[in-house]
């Protein structure tokens, strides 16, 4: 007999027109954010190097994943109070305008502003990252891995490409003035902005609004929360004002401390995320080594085209998955590929073909723990606190890549790429104990 927390249940007719055109609205939108986010991201590594330097590219990258985990906190607060359609619209925005602030420190060479956009850039990865969860919050109990799965593939159709138009947004953007390397973030900044103009023109009804003002009062909490948090009978049905009095990230802290599924869900998002970062952003740096100026953004096009293709192209399969074999198993299979891709790229040496091998290895890793880490958590939380318990996860997974994609780059420069690929499998440890601990009766992630 299935959980409470996964048992089907019927949909409401009004609900189900409202979550299929909110599944259309953020399909589209995540190819359009995919593509912003993806095409800064495919030449960041090599513009923060020419501009900084190669021991600070991956600080430069890690201001991108920092700002991405500290806007979800006011991004948080936006739609615990107002919903998801002005949080995700200025998660964007904040995207576009960092973007044009790399530009301007590539045109200037001021290193310090460089910093800046970057940090601003990663508005572009927070409502991407917030829109799966968006994905969820109307959705029916058994079919959440695969909706939320659905949303993650969507970025697979603007992310695979984005790489690939690196070289000719750049040559496109020479006659503007603009130095090599700038102009994949000027497109950056118009695919953000238009994502942003689409989400507030159109998410409307707000599906979060909608689920709370739908939303029984006695909600079934998971087995275990914690005792100090008792949400108030009427937590759904005034979204506005419980949300703002009650369930910030201390709120939110307080409640997964409480709850084992959620803490396995955040540690398996964040720490796929860190090896994927520590991996990936050195993967550019490590090609620029054996490929000239004249070809490397090609191949750099398309090394990470694969890469990508890994995170997203199989992400309705990895959610499949997770409905049908629980969210626990997915995460330590996750774990594997990880390890696997570690294993592949750390001894690939120069060899572009088995380099590239190892990337989709660790996309693939990456789809399990974040496809089954984000169901999972998103379920064994009460409905009051879930928008802060999310963005509360996104906060750790961001600040844990950003640590990894800072120390990656003097890594990189004192050890080598290998020994950064041992490293990263190493951060695998504490995920594989905390997913291998007996399961307690009735845990949302399995079946009585």
């Amino acid at each position: 007999m299935a959980t409470e927390l996964t048992a089907s249940t019927p949909v409401r007719p009004d609900v189900a027109p409202i979550q299929r055109r909110t599944l259309r609205l953020l399909f589209g939108t995540q190819i359009v954010g995919g593509i912003g986010v993806t095409i800064g991201i495919s030449v960041g590594a090599l513009l923060a190097a020419r501009v900084a330097g190669t021991a600070l590219a991956g600080v430069a990258q890690s201001a991108s994943v920092v700002g991405g985990a500290l806007l979800a906190i006011p991004v948080t607060r936006i739609m615990n109070g107002h919903g998801r359609r002005p949080g995700l619209a200025v998660a964007y925005l904040a995207g576009a305008v960092g973007a044009v602030l790399v530009v301007l420190a590539t045109v200037t060479g001021f290193v310090p502003l460089l910093f800046l956009g970057m940090l601003f850039f990663g508005g572009g990865t927070a409502a991407n990252l917030q829109a799966r969860y968006t994905a969820v919050d109307l959705a029916e109990p058994a079919r959440r891995g695969r909706q939320l799965s659905l949303i993650v593939w969507a970025t697979t159709i603007g992310a695979v490409a984005a790489p690939n138009f690196a070289d000719l947004a750049d040559h496109a953007t020479t006659g503007w003035g603009l130095p090599p390397l700038a102009g994949p973030f000027a497109f950056s900044a118009v695919a953000f902005v238009l994502a942003a103009g689409v989400l507030l023109a159109l998410l409307r009804p707000d599906p979060l609004l909608t689920a709370r003002r739908l939303a029984t009062p006695a909600a079934p909490v998971a087995a275990g929360a914690a005792p100090e948090f008792t949400p108030p009978a009427d937590a759904t049905s005034a979204p506005a004002g419980t949300a703002r009095r009650g369930a910030g990230m201390r709120a939110a802290w307080r409640v997964v401390r409480g709850l084992p599924a959620a803490r396995l869900g955040i540690v398996a998002v964040a720490v796929g995320h860190t090896v994927m970062v520590a991996v990936m952003s050195m993967t550019p740096v490590r090609l620029g080594e054996s490929h000239g100026d004249a070809d490397v953004l090609r191949v750099v096009g398309i090394v990470l085209s694969l890469h990508i293709a890994g995170m997203y192209a199989l992400s309705p399969v990895v959610g499949w998955l997770t409905d049908r074999l629980g969210r626990r198993a997915v995460i330590l299979v996750g774990v594997a590929l990880l390890l696997a891709a570690c294993a592949v790229a750390g001894t690939a040496g120069h060899h572009t073909p088995r380099l590239s091998i190892g990337l989709v290895l660790l996309g693939l890793g990456w789809s399990g723990t974040m496809v089954a880490g984000s169901t999972l958590l998103s379920e064994s939380v009460p409905a009051a606190v879930r928008p802060s318990v999310q963005g509360f996860s996104d906060l750790t997974m961001g600040l844990a890549g950003a640590v990894a994609a800072a120390v990656s780059g003097f890594v990189m420069r004192a050890a080598g790429y290998p020994v950064l690929t041992l490293l990263a499998a190493v951060a695998t440890v504490p995920l594989v104990a905390l997913a291998l601990r007996p399961v307690p009766a009735g845990a949302p992630d399995e079946e009585e």
